[in-house]
């Protein structure tokens, strides 16, 4: 059973970068995962940020929504089980909830859809971001 927990949201001014965490147990070495971040802001649909497919517990192919691209980079480290999402030059709109998730049976194609539709087997409970201009 694959847990994942965030980490790391606080609060920052416009200008300024976060590093959120995602804790991962439960992957199997032979699987392939997709491993993708949401957010949603109150009031507001929740959108994908960025996906990534893990094969054999390495990092294969990354991608990012347009509204984060150059800004927000994932990165992973085996030694922690961590997932983490580096997020610099934060805007006011980038506030909103932070969701790590996780899906099995994973292709880069499933990946890419899976970060449009949020169908994703398993999900973090979320870490808040907040960022004022």
């Amino acid at each position: 059973q694959v847990q994942l927990a965030e980490s790391g949201g606080g609060s920052v001014q416009a200008g300024g970068s976060l590093r959120l965490s995602c804790a991962a147990s439960g992957f199997v070495y032979s699987a392939t995962y997709c491993v993708d971040w949401f957010r949603q802001a109150p009031g507001k649909e929740r959108e994908g940020v960025a996906t990534s497919i893990i094969r054999d517990l390495t990092d294969g192919s990354t991608t990012y929504a347009d509204s984060v691209k150059g800004r927000f980079t994932l990165s992973k480290d085996n030694a922690k089980d961590s997932l983490y999402l580096q997020m610099d030059s934060l805007k006011p709109e980038d506030t909103a909830m932070y969701y790590c998730a996780a899906s099995t049976g994973a292709s880069w194609n499933r990946c890419r859809a899976a970060l449009q539709s949020g169908t994703m087997d398993y999900w973090g409970q979320g870490t808040l971001v907040t960022i004022s201009s």
